[in-house]
């Protein structure tokens, strides 16, 4: 008797235990699901304000484009005339020397979400790979970018504006008697024409930097779009 009691004991105290173990089991189980559903809740938040930010970063990034294409191409007409003869060039059909030339644009996107990322170190939370990846070389692919802006940015404020300030007018046109457009004629003139066009094209060509900040954009607004989940 005192044996079945024992193994009765044994089998309820196995039962116990085991029971112990199922209850620690369920509940860790309830909270990794709750975890994962605070986790789930907290990305689709996270995705949808990146992807705003980035839509509205495109439309800056576009915007900002066409004028330093806009540039570019004034650049070229005035290369298309050189070298000026003012004794055989119709001065009306010149461009205006302010079109372009000496204004500085900059793409300068809205980057919240990503600064809130690195200084959380909550890049964990964004589960696609390919978008946490795009996200983490966001910064080094825009300095890359940037820094063909500020070259740009540079010769524009301490050798183009300059020139034309000493020998040109914001509020007159050529007509002002007190300019001496036999400027236009000058090899310094076209120099800075060229050159502005070269630092231009830094930022616009395809084959430069311009190509990886526009396909980073778009794959980032199309991973993070709510309504087409990758």
């Amino acid at each position: 008797m005192e044996q079945n009691k024992t193994g009765r004991y044994i089998k309820y105290a196995i039962g116990e235990i085991f029971l112990v173990v199922i209850g620690i089991l369920l509940a860790l189980q309830i909270n990794n699901w709750n975890q994962q559903r605070i986790a789930s809740s907290k990305e689709k938040t996270l995705l949808l304000e990146l992807h705003q930010e980035f839509v509205e970063n495109k439309i800056q990034f576009e915007t900002v484009i066409a004028a330093h294409q806009s540039a570019f191409d004034i650049c070229d007409k005035w290369i298309a005339m050189f070298p000026i003869d003012l004794k055989t060039t119709i001065i009306d059909s010149l461009p205006h020397r302010y079109d372009g030339l000496h204004k500085r644009w900059t793409f300068n996107p809205s980057q919240g979400i990503i600064n809130a990322l690195v200084s959380t170190s909550s890049f964990e939370l964004i589960s696609n790979r390919e978008l946490r990846r795009l996200l983490v070389s966001w910064n080094d692919v825009l300095s890359d970018f940037q820094e063909d802006e500020l070259n740009s940015r540079n010769f524009v404020m301490e050798e183009l504006n300059p020139f034309m300030n000493k020998h040109f007018h914001y509020q007159t046109d050529y007509s002002d008697s007190r300019l001496d457009l036999s400027i236009l004629e000058s090899a310094e003139f076209e120099n800075l024409i060229y050159q502005r066009r070269e630092y231009l094209l830094d930022i616009i060509d395809s084959d430069n930097e311009l190509t990886r900040v526009q396909n980073t954009i778009n794959r980032i607004i199309e991973l993070s779009d709510p309504d087409n989940p990758i």
